[in-house]
Parts: C-alpha cells; structure tokens; sequence
C-alpha cells in the first residue's frame, strides 16, 4: 500500500492514538508513505509507521501553473476591470475568493472603509458555494454599494462585481492587485492561498487557516502572504496595499516565488510510484 499527499493534523493523530492498536496495524501494512512535511511524516512514524518508509516529498498543491489559456483570460480581465472608463484611471482591485456566511458582511464592510481612501477601488467577491451566490446578492441589494453580477456580462464601473459564475476564481485572482482568501475570518479553517500566489498577487488571510498549515507558514514567512485577525484590519491592510502600489506588488513577487520554491512534489512523488511498478527481473 502506497499513501501519497499524505497530511496529519495533531487533532487527527490524537484521534488515531485512541485506537491505537488498530491503527498500528494500518501504520505496520503501509509499504511507503509520501508526506508533506517533516512534522506530519514524524506524526505517522509515532502511530506505528516505520521511519525508513517515510518520504517528504512536499505539497502537491505547489505544481500549479497558469496555463496559457488562463494567462490569455487574465488579460482580457484586466482590461474590463483594472481600469476606469470614467477617468481611465487604473483602479484598486481586490478579490475576496471563497468567502462564506458571515464572513460576506465582513468583507462587504471592509470595502466600504476602502473607499473612503479609494473611491475608485473594485471589490470581486466570489462566495465558496453557489447557494450563496443570491445571498450576497441581496446583502449587496441592501447596502449603499453599487455592484453587478459577472454571469449578466454588464460591469459598468460598479463599487462590486458579485462573482456568480463558476470555475472563474483562479483568473479573476489573477485580475486583481491583492487577494483575500475567505473561510479564514471566520472558523472554517481556510481554502487555498496557492490559487492566487501562481498568478504572482498575494494574500490577504485571517487567522483561522488550520485547513491549509502545510502551505500559510511557508508562505508568510516568504512574505507572500500577511495574515490579519479581523476585518478592521483587513481594511486596513487593503488602504495600505492600495496607497502602496510597490509593496503590494512586492508581496506579489514573493508569493508566486514561493510557490516556485516548493514545486516539484508530483515528480518526486512518481519517482516513488514508480519504484513499486517497474517489474522485478
């Protein structure tokens, strides 16, 4: 048995040790073990899994890369979005991507105080789940923010596009300045930062990331992303970005860096597959 990508939370593995004559048994069956990090392979070796079976070969999350399709579309983007038909002045844009209930006002209301230092500023929002799509569009409908919906292709320099369509988000990350990743303001532990880093725009993140703690570290700590513990300080920290152009594209830079830093999971992965299916003479 070959386990690839393999994750284990402390929460998980203090789980799996109430069981742990069972688990043990599992750990014992395994015949190779590809694990994300050191921390998670040396979690796997305590439930039972013997060290000279374990690899860290890193995220796969990490080997992604725009395809020149997306590129094409990110560009075609920009021109709709990143500027201002009234003035042609370039305007601010942010994306708040997989945003949920509760967290959608809280984003509504960081906007808000953006453009009172931006007037000219764009928020995308893109709820996670399409359910929510004519939620948001009520909140929106409800509040003094001028918006539009990307699915009725009729932006006219609106405060908001309500992202309402499906498998856009990645290149409309890629349209923006800055990013803010959604589940994160909120305790629903985060979704992938990684989506925004490759199209080289950086994070924006809230404190709870615990879905994805193989991947904020490294990529806090290469300043690719910069994490805030509430939307008083997203606003924040999107008026800084906004008045800042050079550090927010700074901060661009060092996110798709990153991503290029920790690439390279899928070959060394393969390499060990490959090991187990090439025929024994």
């Amino acid at each position: 048995m070959l386990v690839i990508n393999a994750r284990l939370s402390e929460k998980s593995q203090q789980g799996y040790q109430k069981v742990a004559k069972l688990t043990h048994i599992i750990m014992r069956s395994i015949t190779v073990l590809a694990s994300h990090n050191k921390t998670d392979a040396e979690r796997f070796i305590e439930l039972g899994l013997e060290a000279s079976k374990s690899h860290v070969t890193g995220s796969i999350k990490f080997d992604i890369t725009p395809s020149d399709e997306q590129l094409a579309k990110v560009l075609n983007l920009k021109k709709l979005y990143n500027s201002n038909e009234d003035n042609n002045d370039e305007r601010f844009v942010w994306v708040a991507g997989s945003t949920h209930p509760v967290e959608h006002e809280l984003v509504l209301s960081a906007h808000q105080e953006l453009l009172k230092k931006q007037p000219n500023a764009l928020l995308i929002i893109a709820p996670r789940h399409p359910e929510q799509f004519d939620k948001v569009g009520e909140l929106l409908t409800q509040s003094p923010l001028s918006f539009s919906r990307r699915s009725q292709n009729n932006y006219n320099n609106e405060q908001v596009l309500l992202a309402d369509t499906l498998g856009e988000l990645q290149c409309l990350y890629g349209a923006a300045n800055v990013s803010f990743i959604g589940g994160s303001l909120i305790r629903r532990g985060g979704h992938n930062p990684l989506e925004s880093a490759a199209f080289s725009v950086g994070v924006i993140t809230g404190p709870h990331t615990y879905n994805f703690d193989h991947v904020y570290p490294e990529l806090i700590k290469l300043k690719g992303a910069v994490m805030v513990d509430n939307n008083d300080e997203l606003a924040k920290q999107l008026i800084t970005f906004s008045q800042n152009t050079k550090a927010c594209q700074t901060l661009g830079i060092k996110a798709v860096q990153c991503v290029a830093k920790n690439q390279g999971a899928i070959q060394k992965t393969l390499t060990i597959i490959n090991q187990y299916l090439e025929p024994k003479p």
